[in-house]
């Protein structure tokens, strides 16, 4: 995954920096989301791991399938470039990074919440607000119900990870009573 992640951010951050540069954000954003998607089909997998299928065959079907109005210039020659380099099904990893950097630029910050009951609406915006002043950005949370936590809950936000369930206070207590 890592390796992964290494060879598709110096395309994200070059993609980044022309949409950014264009102020066309959300319209590089919604071209990748595509893009992504339809690497992903395994029709279409198939097809362009295929060694039979040209570099202008590949090409052809990408282009097509995303369509007139998602396909200018700049897209076309992404496109193009992946093709040539053998990284077109790095789409996915590449969408994923220009959309960290996005969300990074405009201030926002994705947290995961997993909890072992689900959150009232209540909840989720006092915990909004609590990591949005914690971090000085606009938070975006995701829940997920997770029962193995017995209770309360655990917040991963970037690298930083806030264990306030009792399965995370029940293993430091196990963990200081070995020690």
């Amino acid at each position: 995954m890592a390796e992964l992640t290494t060879v598709a951010r110096p395309y994200a951050e070059a993609v980044f920096s022309l949409a950014n540069e264009q102020q066309r954000l959300g319209a590089w954003s919604e071209a990748l989301a595509w893009l992504a998607a339809m690497v992903q089909n395994p029709v279409v997998t198939k097809f362009v791991t295929e060694p039979k299928h040209t570099a202008q065959e590949i090409e052809a079907l990408v282009l097509n399938v995303l369509g007139a109005e998602q396909v200018n210039a700049e897209v076309k020659n992404l496109v193009v470039t992946l093709i040539a380099n053998g990284r077109l099904l790095l789409l996915p990893e590449i969408a994923e990074q220009f959309e960290l950097l996005k969300a990074e630029a405009e201030g926002v910050l994705d947290a995961l919440a997993e909890t072992a009951f689900p959150m009232t609406d209540e909840q989720k915006t006092e915990l909004i607000d609590t990591l949005s002043k914690k971090y000085g950005k606009t938070v975006r949370l995701d829940v997920r119900v997770t029962p193995e936590l017995i209770g309360g809950v655990r917040v991963l936000v970037g690298d930083d990870v806030i264990d306030a369930s009792i399965r995370g206070k029940l293993q430091d207590m196990a963990a200081s009573l070995k020690n």
